[in-house]
């Protein structure tokens, strides 16, 4: 499958990835998103896009597909955040 640090890579973006799911999850299911920074969306958005950048440039598709993903993943829930405050 490749290297060992490919491996460690992986491992890395299944973690990082997995960590917004339950997240998503209770924002779709309850519609309640007051108790999340939008301020932390915002940046953290930020960071996942200047991640998928830096992959890009490096040519590593873990970064690219791992950060890009999540960042999927936190738009679902920057949606939400602002369609709970229109």
């Amino acid at each position: 499958m490749g290297t060992f640090a490919t491996l460690v890579g992986l491992a890395a973006a299944i973690c990082t990835t997995g960590a917004n799911l339950p997240q998503l999850k209770k924002a779709w299911s309850t519609g309640q998103t007051d108790d999340i920074s939008l301020n932390m969306l915002l940046v953290l958005s930020c960071g996942l896009a200047l991640w998928v950048v830096y992959g890009v440039l490096k040519g590593d598709i873990v970064i690219i597909l791992a950060n890009a993903i999540s960042l999927a993943l936190l738009a679902a829930l920057l949606c939400l955040k602002l369609q709970a405050h229109s």
